[in-house]
């Protein structure tokens, strides 16, 4: 979900602007073989030279083919892409992040991949994944790479306080309470961001939406419960108090990452940077489980990560083209190759290879899949976090009540679902 780009918006028109986008690559090639343009949105230094490699081996076995790579900041492609496909200008193929996937489908931007040469190997992929990639029953992505939520722990620390891995969120407490008690080192840190929040919604039977019922429930009993734990977990013995400020993603993972917290909320896109701290040289030194269960006994995280999909506006050859290079690039043994390189989790079983669960962090993480959750295929759905990522860290450093954050929050969210009952 995290995997933004650290590039600036002048390189990103420079680069986009030298680049002809859609059916217009290659259309005077008629002879020769079909220029595709695609848009990555991957990190353009630790990830992207991966991704121009595999295009590499994809030309070399597809004479007919060439491709164009372009890599646009993550968060300005979601906009730069809806600008372009409706002016009939945009890539023939985008790496999309799971939530803009139906977005965009809506719009009729994309092409229904059902049965289509991308799709070839359809029953390899998660069904989960799958799930998310689909708008009004088809299917309009491939699952590249996904992720997930889950609790990063030192096993060192754990071991010193005498403690295992917490089942619920209570049981954390007692943890970090313990963790304090036995070592001086806080036993959990948690976010304010809506996204590492929605956990506890799951833990609690609900979401910020039942897109079934067309209902906002983000103040309801559940989710009022959901969030009081939520709140709980910033005071008390072992829980580091709330960091409200813009560098708190930075001070939590930094915390961890050099041993001066114990345990936090955190996705795979951070395997690479966990290595990188003085806690973990040991790579067997980090524990990854699934994230503490509710009240109801349900525990989950969020499914999130990024589909390739093809452009809709592209002509024939073109789609045909792209149709080739999305089967290649989520092949079992491409997504062997990013997951090793990238440090990424494959979307399919068959990419997790033994030599690719020789990674520890990858091989935690897929214990955890099972328990994540698919976003609802709602155009809005992603949006929905907004609202939340406002009020939130005004409850945790107590500007704000519990109540009032979150009804100012459904008062929003109904502005983005309008045709949705409170």
């Amino acid at each position: 979900m995290r995997r933004g780009i650290a590039a600036t918006a002048l390189v990103a028109s420079l680069a986009l602007a030298a680049t002809a986008c859609g059916g217009d690559d290659g259309d005077s090639e008629s002879s020769g073989p079909t220029t595709i343009t695609w848009w990555d949105t991957s990190n353009a230094t630790n990830e992207a030279p991966t991704y121009k490699a595999l295009i590499k081996e994809f030309e070399a076995s597809h004479k007919d083919v060439k491709v164009k790579y372009v890599n646009v900041p993550f968060d300005q492609a979601q906009n730069k892409f809806d600008t372009a496909a409706g002016s009939k200008g945009a890539p023939d193929v985008l790496r999309a992040e799971v939530g803009w996937t139906p977005a965009f489908a809506k719009k009729s931007y994309l092409l229904p991949l059902d049965g289509t040469e991308a799709l070839a190997d359809q029953s390899k992929f998660k069904s989960n994944l799958l799930e998310q990639a689909k708008y009004e029953g088809k299917t309009y992505g491939v699952p590249l790479v996904t992720d997930t939520l889950a609790l990063v722990y030192n096993k060192e620390l754990f071991e010193k306080a005498g403690v295992e891995a917490p089942k619920t969120w209570d049981d954390l407490k007692a943890a970090a309470a313990t963790i304090k008690s036995k070592t001086g080192v806080d036993g959990y840190w948690g976010s304010t961001q809506a996204y590492y929040a929605q956990s506890f919604l799951y833990g609690e039977g609900t979401d910020t939406v039942d897109a079934s019922a067309k209902k906002i429930t983000v103040n309801s009993a559940a989710a009022q419960k959901a969030y009081g734990t939520w709140l709980d977990l910033f005071s008390g013995k072992g829980l580091h108090k709330a960091d409200t400020t813009a560098d708190a993603y930075a001070h939590i993972q930094d915390a961890f990452v050099n041993g001066k917290v114990a345990a936090i909320i955190q996705g795979p896109w951070e395997i690479t940077n966990f290595y990188n701290g003085a806690a973990f040289k040991d790579k067997n030194n980090l524990g990854i489980a699934t994230v503490p269960a509710g009240s109801t006994g349900k525990a989950g995280a969020p499914t999130g990560g990024h589909n390739l999909s093809v452009y809709a506006g592209s002509d024939a050859a073109h789609q045909k083209a792209a149709l080739k290079f999305v089967n290649f690039m989520t092949s079992a043994k491409s997504q062997a190759t990013i997951a090793l390189k990238n440090s990424t989790l494959p979307t399919r079983d068959d990419a997790y290879t033994a030599e690719v669960k020789a990674d520890p962090g990858i091989a935690g993480y897929q214990t955890v899949l099972a328990a994540a959750q698919p976003r609802p295929a709602l155009p809005e759905y992603s949006s929905l976090w907004g609202p939340l990522d406002t009020e939130l860290p005004k409850i945790a450093g107590g500007k704000e009540s519990l109540d009032k954050g979150l009804s100012s929050a459904e008062t929003a969210i109904a502005k983005l679902v309008p045709d949705f009952s409170k």
